[in-house]
């Protein structure tokens, strides 16, 4: 059996400790690991293959998180952009043996009772090998207004429900037949291909396009234009509520998505007044908080039920129960044409680490890791001069036609315009700080002559 983890989705109710280029699975918030880790974990000793399903920026996040677990990874698939869970999941099962198992994970997800994860699975698989697609209900804790919901007559699926209000969710929960649709699935490859043929050729065909034009050069990489021509739908709408094939697995596994901050409190070890445990909280009189901070202290004064989340270029306050409306936030952090629902202070980059120190109109500062065996892409800029001032490691520039060694307090200069590139060929991580000059020191002002990571 493999498992096919999805790397989709930026997490937008969980900002700003999630943004697109480091979305919540690869955020480290359980014991110095991430979602994504402890999926890989939790579902290496019940598969022999994974398979990670991803974009590009996100592709390198993984490398470097399955680098510190000290694994890899058999297969990966890149999209140039997202189009939902069944053409993400059609072009990865078209890669694979027709009769291969495929077990269906999305990478965001917490699952803290792995007997029951491990007794649940192997049910899904019995029924998968009988070519069933079998998706995984969660047993409801309570009455959630987020999730859809399935109705079942044991394994038999009567039906799948949209989100509900708060009365209907009720009822469902009183059913005691419902449960909540986990975004789970296990079937065979070919099978789940049959029905998508079937019910929804319009994303096969393309997807089966796509994937014949596609760059193959060690990992699956689709063309944009052939992402872009494919249908956008989720696997529910595509197939799973049109086949008749499909069973359910009910499952109390202790599962969570972690899909805003009141989830995520749960979810998180806290003291005896019921505080998120933080060291650099300092609370007096304080009780029920969820508090995260990145760096500085944050003290509390007779406050109640607060979310309070610090990551140094952000801070979010909001009332518990009221987290869902952080999407709002995000919503209108893009109509102001913020950047901040898109990347942290410190922007992972798949040949090492910046971090924005002084951002303000004429200059940007920057704090730069090139880790060892690593090179930025060979590049110019139109309206900004940079200063590299090395602090440790020795780093190979080339500006124009001339490469030199920049040793600590060693620096260089390139003009605006220079065709340029810093490789670090030693042992050890390269760290200089950067001082960009110019009317415009966007990211977008890069011009990529070439680049090892296939970035445009």
């Amino acid at each position: 059996m493999i498992n096919i983890i999805l790397c989709g989705g930026s997490g937008t109710r969980l900002w700003p400790i999630s943004r697109t280029l480091m979305p919540k699975q690869f955020v480290k918030l359980f014991d110095d690991k991430s979602l994504f880790q402890l999926t890989v974990e939790r579902n290496n000793s019940i598969c022999n293959k994974q398979f990670i399903v991803s974009n590009t920026e996100q592709y390198f996040l993984a490398l470097d998180q399955l680098g510190e677990l000290h694994k890899t990874t058999d297969k990966y698939l890149l999209e140039p952009i997202g189009r939902n869970t069944a053409p993400a999941i059609a072009l990865a099962c078209m890669e694979l043996d027709p009769q291969e198992i495929v077990l269906i994970t999305p990478s965001d997800h917490l699952i803290k009772d792995q007997d029951a994860y491990l007794q649940v699975v192997t049910r899904a698989k019995e029924l998968a090998s009988q070519d069933y697609l079998v998706t995984f209900g969660i047993t409801p804790a309570f009455a959630e207004t987020g999730f859809g919901y399935i109705e079942s007559d044991g394994d038999e699926v009567i039906s799948f429900k949209e989100k509900p209000d708060v009365i209907t969710a009720q009822e469902y929960v009183n059913a005691g037949n419902y449960y909540w649709n986990s975004g789970m699935f296990c079937f065979k490859a070919g099978v789940f291909l049959d029905e998508l043929q079937k019910y929804s050729p319009k994303i096969y065909d393309s997807c089966k396009i796509a994937l014949a034009k596609a760059d193959t050069n060690g990992l699956t990489r689709i063309k944009h234009e052939d992402m872009i021509a494919i249908p956008e739908d989720s696997i529910d709408y595509a197939v799973m509520e049109k086949s008749d094939r499909v069973k359910v697995v009910a499952s109390n596994i202790g599962w969570s998505d972690v899909g805003s901050f009141d989830a995520l409190y749960e979810e998180l070890p806290k003291d005896a007044n019921g505080n998120t445990s933080c060291d650099n909280h300092i609370s007096i009189d304080s009780k029920n908080n969820l508090i995260l901070c990145d760096g500085r202290k944050i003290a509390t004064v007779d406050v109640e039920d607060l979310i309070i989340v610090d990551t140094g270029d952000a801070l979010l306050v909001s009332k518990k129960g009221s987290s869902q409306k952080v999407k709002k936030v995000v919503a209108e952090l893009k109509n102001r044409k913020s950047e901040m629902h898109n990347i942290h202070l410190t922007a992972h980059r798949p040949w090492g680490t910046y971090t924005i120190l002084e951002d303000t109109p004429g200059y940007k500062i920057k704090r730069i890791v090139v880790q060892p065996g690593q090179r930025l892409s060979l590049q110019k800029h139109f309206h900004r001069s940079e200063h590299w001032i090395v602090v440790s490691g020795t780093a190979t520039v080339t500006v124009g036609e001339h490469s030199m060694l920049i040793r600590p307090n060693e620096s260089t200069y390139i003009k605006m315009g220079e065709i340029h590139r810093l490789t670090n060929e030693g042992k050890i991580p390269v760290v200089l700080i950067e001082a960009q000059v110019g009317e415009y020191t966007g990211e977008d002002d890069i011009v990529r002559i070439t680049d090892d990571y296939n970035r445009g």
